[in-house]
């Protein structure tokens, strides 16, 4: 009901599953319909802000399941990336990672 009344349907799966090629990598190929979701100028950064949107909009259990999805990957990509200091300080921590 959220993402068809607030968002777009389907984007929470998108945005969830174009977050795990970010923080795993290029291992997995891109998946045609994922890929028209992800552009270099836009990067990846996007699916994150759209699982925090979805995240603050969901009922309480609902958003539970999705948030340890989210965190899981979350967890994944701060081991694997560092603080990069240049980037905006205003900016969400997932866009200031490289």
């Amino acid at each position: 009901m959220l993402e068809r009344e607030r968002l777009s349907p389907g984007i929470v799966a998108v945005a969830l599953s174009v977050w795990s090629v970010r923080v795993y990598g290029t291992r997995r190929r891109w998946r045609r319909w994922e890929a028209e979701f992800t552009c270099p100028c836009c990067g990846e950064g996007w699916a994150r802000d759209k699982l925090q949107d979805a995240l603050f909009m969901l009922p309480p259990s609902a958003a539970g399941e999705l948030r340890v999805q989210v965190e899981r990957l979350d967890a994944v990509l701060l081991r694997r990336t560092h603080h990069e200091p240049m980037e905006d300080p205003e900016s969400a921590w997932w866009h200031r990672r490289c």
